[in-house]
């Protein structure tokens, strides 16, 4: 049995039983599913984006990008707002509120228009809900004025946001875009426009295959194929580097951030939360596995306070994102050398290969034995063969030599390779 914790956060003034929730998706889509999801243990949800318009989906919607062992690393889709009208999709929310009155149930929306982005506001706050996020973000949306084009124009932002924080006292969570070169522009102009929270991040836009039947993308649909959204596990690096840059912004990183991106298991909840994020958004795993994937996130979380002495996540959210620097503070005046076990050395022979053809040259072979050999004055502490090596305990960190001319002192180094 887990370890008793206290995995309550405060987001937004607002008390959560625990920060995973459902990111705004097919997962979220009706009564149903989310109160099946809350029954399980997920501390709230973000509904499917409810819209004026109602999408018209094509078919197939998914593609899918592979990793060794794994179905998916990543998920393409074509995806668009709710296919089911408007009230319809607030009547869901308001009996969600009603009968899970502990849960927290978000409503995501999207206009194409301020008269439209006002109206869905006031309608989220007839039903009930705690707060609207406003899907700024969505890279496959058929009605110009909508998702991205929106969230990548950063006037565009603070008008539509204005509009919103304007039309209702509920707090308001502004949805940002990846397909950007600088994700603070638009955050900054959604606290302007009176955002209370920033979410990130939407789906990145992609092509992830190319059919060689039909010559085009997929999924293929009647021969044809679009750019649209990426998403899984192969986001998540992207993730989180957008999250740390909004929390470095003096501007943007006090205020809330609900982390997205690739998050499936315990550990990357927890390398969210020390980054800085007080919610956590799931979509894409919760495809692949099922919602009982929050059990395992719920159990692991508990397991990693209880190993590092932690009761609650206020003593860890953030902890990461001080130690991210830029480049050039980094510390410079050392080499740290590999050391090779060779009693637990399987002699494939892949670092010798990558460090000769990819590295510095830095390893020789020893063929009889089949074991690698370090030649310390060529090597320069790049760790390429510990990132190749197929096992987790061969290769782990030696020697410390400094650069010349450097003076000596002490230097942290990487235990957990796992």
């Amino acid at each position: 049995m887990a370890p008793k914790k206290d995995l309550s956060v405060e987001f937004l003034g607002t008390r959560c039983e625990n920060p995973f929730f459902l990111s705004s998706s097919p997962v979220g889509a009706d009564y149903d599913m989310i109160a099946k999801s809350f029954r399980l243990g997920w501390g709230g949800v973000v509904s499917k984006t409810i819209g004026i318009i109602v999408s018209d989906e094509c078919s197939p919607r998914f593609a899918t990008t592979g990793r060794e062992g794994m179905p998916w690393l990543g998920l393409k889709n074509l995806d668009q707002i709710s296919e089911k009208p408007t009230e319809y999709n607030f009547e869901q929310l308001f009996k969600l509120k009603r009968d899970f009155p502990e849960k927290i149930v978000v409503a995501s929306i999207m206009g194409s228009n301020e008269k439209e982005w006002s109206q869905l506001a006031k309608m989220a706050e007839q039903a009930g809900v705690d707060f609207i996020e406003g899907n700024l973000s969505c890279p496959q949306m058929t009605v110009n004025g909508c998702g991205c084009d929106v969230g990548s124009n950063p006037e565009m932002v603070r008008s539509f946001t204005k509009v919103i924080t304007s039309a209702t006292k509920l707090p308001f969570i502004a949805k940002m875009t990846p397909n950007i070169t600088d994700i603070t522009l638009p955050a900054k102009a959604a606290l302007e426009g009176g955002a209370a929270a920033i979410s990130a991040i939407n789906s990145i836009r992609c092509i992830t295959n190319i059919d060689l039947e039909y010559n085009t993308a997929l999924p293929v649909v009647a021969g044809k194929s679009a750019i649209s959204g990426y998403s899984g596990a192969a986001i998540r690096p992207i993730a989180l580097r957008f999250i740390q840059q909004l929390r470095s912004d003096p501007a943007i990183g006090k205020i809330p951030i609900s982390g997205i991106g690739g998050i499936e298991t315990w550990h990357d909840c927890v390398e969210f939360l020390l980054l800085g994020c007080r919610n956590l958004q799931v979509t894409t795993a919760v495809m692949q596995y099922g919602y009982r994937i929050v059990e395992d996130m719920i159990d692991g979380l508990k397991y990693y306070m209880q190993e590092r002495g932690f009761d609650k996540l206020d003593d860890f959210i953030g902890l990461a994102h001080s130690n991210i620097l830029s480049p050039d503070k980094l510390d410079r005046d050392y080499y740290l050398l590999p050391a090779f076990d060779p009693d637990k050395c399987i002699g494939c022979g892949r670092c010798y290969i990558s460090c000769y053809d990819g590295g510095h040259q830095a390893i020789s072979w020893d063929e009889a034995a089949r074991r690698p050999v370090l030649h310390a004055e060529r090597c320069v502490g790049c760790h390429l063969c510990m990132n190749v090596c197929p096992l987790n305990d061969v290769i782990s960190p030696g020697e410390v030599r400094f650069k010349e001319g450097r003076s000596k002192h002490p230097v942290p180094c990487q235990h957990d390779y796992d």
